[in-house]
């Protein structure tokens, strides 16, 4: 399944001049951040790279990927309480020893080197990705959707709707028993994080992707991935 990638980028909005009006920051993508330990060379607790947070004002988003058994707690430098964000999908073709879970907190309490653990009971050398993402000036998950799509060179997510400005961010969770891949995601959204490039001992495959959209609608997000596969995939709507 995966091994360790990480980025962190900030942005912020900003309107001064004659006449102008103070204006409130919309949501933007924060620092992220992408966990992956390989089969037979993972730790427990598993433990992200630490990252740059916001004090105050942000969400934060972040998924457990990999042996089902291990599905302890999440928790964070900065004691914030996660919450489940939808239901758990598991894997295709592997039993029920495989599965993806999301997991939200709003209102989040942040700052230097914020870390997200979450300790594995069943397998702790097990393979495991933990994705960690901040949207900063935010206050909500106002839309998002999950769906399994079945093995095809593109698959799509199902749409959601917002009625105003809004960080989108999407999830690509390949279930294929491949160990080098490619999984690229269109309309207008843009790769942040991935582990595709899987050790030799195996790991759990996904992907990240954002984007920013400034006005009402109704988005989705289509992945292309070879091989092909099938994959889990959310989409989510910060406000």
């Amino acid at each position: 399944m995966r091994l360790l990638f990480s980025i962190a980028v900030t942005a912020a909005l900003g309107l001064s001049g004659p006449g102008a009006m103070a204006t409130e920051p919309g949501p933007s993508l924060g620092a992220h951040v992408f966990l992956g330990q390989g089969e037979g060379l993972g730790s427990d607790p598993a433990v992200t790279p630490p990252m740059d947070t916001a004090a105050n004002g942000s969400v934060l988003i972040a998924f457990n990927a990999g042996y089902a058994g291990n599905d302890g707690s999440l928790k964070d430098t900065y004691g914030n309480r996660w919450k489940s964000l939808g239901r758990a999908m598991t894997y295709a073709n592997y039993g029920d020893r495989f599965d993806v879970k999301a997991y939200v907190v709003l209102a989040a309490k942040g700052g230097p080197g914020h870390q997200v653990s979450i300790a594995k009971p069943e397998q702790p050398k097990g393979e495991l990705s933990l994705p960690f993402i901040e949207v900063r000036n935010a206050t909500r998950v106002q839309a998002f959707a999950q769906n399994y799509a079945d093995p095809a060179l593109e698959v799509a997510s199902k749409e959601i709707t917002v009625d105003g400005p809004a960080t989108l961010l999407a999830f690509w969770w390949g279930d294929g028993g491949v160990k080098r891949m490619t999984a690229t995601p269109g309309d207008g959204f843009t790769l942040i994080d991935s582990f595709l490039q899987l050790p030799d001992e195996s790991g759990v495959q996904g992907a990240v992707a954002w984007r920013q959209v400034d006005k009402a609608g109704t988005y989705q997000v289509h992945w292309t991935a070879a091989p092909v596969q099938g994959a889990a995939l959310w989409i989510i709507a910060i406000r």
